[in-house]
């Protein structure tokens, strides 16, 4: 198949968005956002909602001027402030309540510095015992396959397309400024989870064939079960993307950013299984031979 043959530009390819999203990560950096460096949000709805440009100069006349304002369908305005004492949130609702027509408070959540730095490490934490788990459990599935290629490496080549899956959507996230939160992190955890899905299918197939001996050649063997496999696993991606664009377009603004990574996360965990994970088997095939 032309995946196994031209597997040198798919591999380049990655390099190239890696390069890329370390880049950004370099130069922009993350945007912590108030679960991670502690900070209030609170949405208020009017009836007759101000423009934000005029919510914005009167927060900033009070006091706030490092509120981010975001507005919601017709309604609905969600401000994102520093962690805000009692007065300092009376204020706010006071200021907010004069600049709009019977502005009602929906929400209001604040999370100190401390939390905050305990919720990142938590995150952290959670991505490396993912990925750790991932890891064992196909080393485990794949414990009686042993020729061409040792079952361990069928865990090294999936830590690797993951690591893939969740650095470009998350140099993509920052390359755009978005906030960094526990949405965010969900994210990553559920791109892990359909990335490895789809990845252990073609794996799955692949051992099928081996025990089948469909060819003596192991790089035709991976090439018949990417093309057994191919329309499978592009048209269930296809599906969950245009639900997630679905959602991006026509959902509330709180799930925009949450479901614009899933969307490019699920893209990039998709090419991963099909272009990336089982070319590696190829070439881990042949270094084994080589050496």
């Amino acid at each position: 198949m032309f995946i196994v043959k031209y597997r040198k530009i798919f591999f380049t390819l990655s390099i190239l968005t890696i390069l890329f999203s370390f880049y950004a990560m370099i130069a922009k950096g993350f945007n912590a956002g108030i679960d991670f460096k502690g900070g209030t949000i609170i949405e208020v709805s009017y009836n007759a909602r101000p423009n934000a440009e005029t919510l914005k100069s009167a927060l900033t006349s009070a006091g706030f001027g490092d509120a981010r304002i975001q507005t919601a369908g017709e309604s609905d305005v969600m401000i994102k402030t520093h962690a805000l004492s009692e007065a300092e949130r009376q204020v706010l609702t006071k200021t907010l309540s004069e600049n709009g027509t019977n502005m009602q408070e929906k929400r209001f959540s604040s999370i100190g510095p401390t939390i905050g730095q305990e919720l990142r490490t938590k995150a952290w934490y959670a991505i490396i015992f993912v990925i750790l788990g991932i890891v064992l459990f196909i080393a485990y599935a794949f414990r009686h396959v042993s020729e061409p290629i040792s079952s361990w490496k069928y865990g090294v080549i999936t830590t690797v397309t993951l690591l893939h899956d969740i650095i470009v959507p998350a140099g993509v996230f920052v390359w755009l400024g978005k906030e960094v939160d526990t949405l965010f992190v969900v994210a990553l955890l559920s791109i892990m989870g359909i990335s490895v899905h789809d990845t252990i299918v073609v794996f799955d197939r692949i051992r099928e064939n081996l025990k089948l001996r469909v060819s003596n050649d192991f790089a035709t063997t991976v090439g018949m079960s990417l093309r057994q496999t191919f329309t499978r696993s592009i048209n269930t991606s296809l599906t969950v993307m245009l639900v997630l664009a679905t959602l991006y377009f026509f959902g509330p603004a709180s799930t925009k950013d949450f479901s614009m990574i899933l969307w490019v996360g699920i893209f990039v965990g998709t090419y991963s299984s099909v272009f990336i994970a089982s070319p590696l088997l190829v070439v881990f095939e042949k270094w084994q031979r080589r050496g």
